[in-house]
């Protein structure tokens, strides 16, 4: 090892990002002489002293300074993380990127802002920035960046951290951070394209047509000046007001991203019951680069109104819709110059959740709103409650952001891939997810196990509850990207139906048919993902709103691992070959196995950390009662949000309408007649059917009804409504 300390080192693979240490520079702190020390001057000026004392006071805290060597080649990464975002996500990113990159480039949000790293390395030529949180880290760095005013300025590419993050998805950085490898950021990083982003001013004033005895309560200013997302006022601000209001009061029942959910789902429900926001077209005036839009509005009595500069808004709906043969209105796009503003009804909110969207009200560059009372308003998620104004919305500037681009790859990872070849036949593998948990960082392990279970399946045998579990087989163009393979796997399920499981099936891209060759029974669950096999030492999950950026033989050559969270794939013994994969039910008369009755026992005691405990030893959340009731019904009865959760995210899909064998209740029904709105909320949410009828015919708004809570009746009512309307006027997909 000693023979290699001389040689120098290339940086690795990711060269062009790291900043060199030769770079770096070490400032040595000025040490005076003893005889200089002792020396006695006279002061002369109080002004100079201040100044010296300045000059430390700006040099403490930088022990280093960057001298940069300019390289066409290199894009050196500036990396800024906010720990506090995402739970612990954000220290285990920031551990990963020191040990990625020179810890010199890599800054803690938490200890210090943005703005002395950014003037360390503001001359350093092709810099580009990774923000690491949420869409308010990225707010925060955009306008220390406008503040410094470099010239030219670094674009910034965003690794999403938490929930939300709306630019992110418009940048195709996805809704979250899962497990990608930090080197594959990397190079996205280094290969993404840079974007301009409009970002707009919001300058307020007293509303002059109000004497000042008229004015109510409420601030006088906006939390923030600028904004890069949206800005609304009405239903949505108001609930993410008292979300704030109430964290603000009392931070300690606010620790966890359950309890904030539910606060926001309750929020919301109140909200629609006093209908607090109905009459906010009654008191706005909007104009619109001189088109007053006032009498539309009043028209159709908007609760909310939406200033939108992004597709994306509230967690990844499309609010601005496709215009498609409107021909009053263009597609929307961030670097236009052009703000869209939109109108919602308390239907069309609901609809956003199934693909709908607003009343589509103007494009335009300049807007004057005036507002007559005092009206939650929201920047970028960021609440108050203004006093009676007049705000203008004018284009500030564009920024340079990094977009996650659609390549083939440049990564270290895979191969030279310049042949692409016509046609792939490639095997698709399902895995579950305590598979996925126990093994993904032994490759190996799972392909041998998907090898062996393969041979056997051919065989005739009885597939084993391990490792990847072969689906069938598709040949796909050599230039087909994941989107598309979504399609064709979802097509072989439905293929799957109608063929039996002791053969397999061969699904051809352009062909209306398929040959019968299916290997598996079980359907797989909505909310199945594909792997990246490609890494060299573990599986990762990519993000299904970034499939179309991926291509097939990016990340398998002649196989695709896929993860299903609701997959069970525990047989009983001497089950034979033909039979779905899921069993829902213990046989009658078998023995429950020890770990079954720890779980069905914590979920009745409502005992969260025993169930997880038992679930991971391996008990199942497809057990039942000795009343035939699953656990999600007893979850339910027993009124314990936080463990019907946890089934819903780690149980399979068939829980949500599974009836009670004795009163043809679901677990819906069983929290109408509890009267818990908060589990009722969760599971409609999740998909729970509103319209499902128990033995005596009775749905779960009436039972909700006939239990005295007519308000609880009112929002199943409401939701069921919203899901027809949703339906009826779909243009989008989410």
């Amino acid at each position: 090892m000693l023979h290699h300390i001389e040689e120098p080192c290339s940086l690795g693979a990711h060269a062009a990002v790291i900043v060199p240490p030769t770079w770096i520079i070490k400032v040595k702190k000025p040490q005076n002489s003893l005889k200089a020390s002792n020396r006695k001057k006279k002061r002369t000026s109080f002004k100079r002293k201040a100044s010296k004392r300045g000059m430390e006071q700006e040099n403490k805290g930088r022990p280093f300074v960057i001298k940069p060597i300019s390289s066409p080649l290199m894009k050196p990464l500036l990396v800024f993380v906010n720990p506090k975002s995402g739970g612990n996500q954000g220290t285990k990113v920031l551990q990963m990127f020191m040990w990625y990159l020179n810890p010199r480039q890599v800054f803690d949000l938490s200890q210090e802002g943005p703005k002395d790293a950014l003037e360390l390395y503001r001359k350093v030529p092709n810099l580009r920035i990774l923000a690491c949180g949420g869409d308010g880290t990225v707010g925060w760095i955009l306008s220390i960046l406008d503040e410094l005013q470099l010239s030219p300025q670094p674009p910034v590419g965003v690794l999403p951290l938490g929930t939300g993050n709306d630019l992110a998805r418009t940048l195709n950085w996805g809704g979250g951070y899962t497990d990608e490898p930090v080197s594959k950021i990397l190079c996205q990083v280094e290969d993404g394209t840079i974007v301009q982003l409009d970002r707009w001013n919001l300058h307020v004033e007293r509303n002059p047509d109000l004497p000042p005895e008229e004015l109510e309560d409420g601030v006088c200013k906006l939390p923030l000046n600028v904004f890069n997302n949206y800005f609304s006022l009405g239903f949505d601000a108001h609930v993410t007001l008292e979300f704030h209001e109430s964290r603000e009061a009392n931070p300690e029942k606010f620790n966890s991203r359950f309890r904030n959910k539910m606060f926001y789902a309750g929020a919301a429900f109140s909200d629609f019951l006093q209908r607090s926001s109905r009459d906010l077209s009654k008191h706005v005036k909007v104009v619109c680069d001189g088109t007053d839009l006032t009498p539309k509005i009043q028209e159709l009595k908007f609760q909310c109104i939406v200033f939108l500069n992004i597709p994306r808004y509230c967690a990844g709906t499309m609010p601005w819709g496709n215009p498609g043969d409107h021909h009053d209105f263009e597609p929307q796009r961030h670097d236009d110059g052009y703000i869209e503003v939109i109108g919602f009804t308390m239907a069309s909110l609901a609809a956003l959740q199934v693909g709908g969207h607003g009343e589509r009200l103007h494009q335009c560059r300049e807007v004057m709103l005036l507002t007559y009372k005092s009206i939650p308003m929201q920047v970028d998620g960021e609440p108050c409650r203004l006093a009676p104004a007049m705000i203008r919305i004018s284009l500030r500037n564009q920024a340079n952001m990094v977009q996650k681009s659609k390549r083939r790859t440049s990564m270290p990872l895979l191969n030279d891939p310049q042949s692409v070849p016509d046609r792939l036949r490639i095997r698709v593998n399902k895995i579950s997810l305590q598979d996925y948990e126990g093994f993904h960082y032994d490759k190996e392990k799972l392909r041998e196990a998907s090898i062996s279970a393969w041979l056997r399946t051919i065989a005739g045998e009885l597939v084993q509850s391990f490792g990847a579990i072969p689906l069938g087989i598709l040949v796909v163009r050599g230039d087909c990207d994941l989107e598309t393979c979504r399609m064709y796997i979802d097509r072989l399920q439905e293929d799957l139906q109608s063929v039996s499981s002791g053969s397999q099936r061969v699904h051809y891209q352009d062909h209306e048919t398929s040959f019968p060759r299916a290997l598996s029974a079980q359907r797989l669950s909505p909310r199945w993902c594909f792997l990246d096999a490609t890494s060299a030492d573990r599986f990762y999950r990519i993000d299904r709103s970034q499939e179309h950026l991926h291509f097939v033989m990016e990340i398998s050559q002649d196989e695709i691992f896929i993860l299903d969270p609701d997959m069970v794939v525990s047989q009983p013994a001497g089950t034979p070959p033909g039979m779905p994969d899921l069993v829902v039910e213990q046989a009658s008369g078998s023995p429950v196995s020890s770990e079954d009755h720890a779980i069905l026992q914590a979920v009745i005691a409502g005992d969260l950390m025993k169930l997880i405990e038992s679930y991971k030893n391996g008990g199942s959340l497809l057990i039942q009662g000795p009343d035939h009731c699953s656990l999600l019904h007893y979850a339910a009865k027993t009124g314990n949000g936080e463990i019907v959760k946890y089934i819903l995210d780690h149980g399979p899909s068939e829980l949500l309408d599974m009836a009670d064998s004795e009163t043809g209740e679901t677990a819906l029904h069983k929290a109408a007649c509890q009267r818990n709105r908060a589990v009722c909320q969760l599971l409609v949410d999740a998909g729970a059917s509103l319209r499902k009828t128990d033995s005596k015919g009775k749905t779960p708004q009436e039972r909700a009804q006939q239990a005295g809570d007519p308000d609880l009746a009112a929002y199943l009512e409401s939701r069921q409504n919203y899901k027809v309307i949703g339906h009826e006027d779909l243009e989008t997909a989410v």
